[in-house]
């Protein structure tokens, strides 16, 4: 399976960060080869520009940020979905992935 890059949004890229981790480390338990990581909203067109994103997911406390969002993927045909609070809040890694994994079949 080729590399893919799944992209996380939150407020400020704090919160994120241990969720990246526990998604990495369920990449990995699949043999999946993934690159995840987090940055801020503010980052996130800087981000779209310089690496190849298959998936964008955006935190809970940016989901008023969809539509916005929506637009500026929907010419690069990058899917994107806000992560499931309850996943979000548990920092449930393997339930987020295979939301990513879905959102990119």
């Amino acid at each position: 399976m080729a590399k893919k890059t799944i992209m996380l949004v939150c407020s400020a890229g704090m919160s994120t960060s241990l969720l990246v981790t526990k998604m990495q480390k369920a990449a990995e338990n699949k043999g999946m080869d993934a690159e995840i990581f987090a940055c801020s909203s503010s980052e996130a067109d800087q981000n779209l520009e310089s690496k190849p994103v298959d998936v964008l997911l955006l935190g809970p406390q940016v989901r008023f940020m969809k539509g916005d969002f929506e637009k500026r993927l929907a010419p690069k045909g990058i899917p994107l979905d806000v992560i499931n609070m309850s996943d979000y809040g548990m920092m449930n890694g393997e339930n987020v992935l295979q939301q990513a994994e879905s959102l990119m079949e």
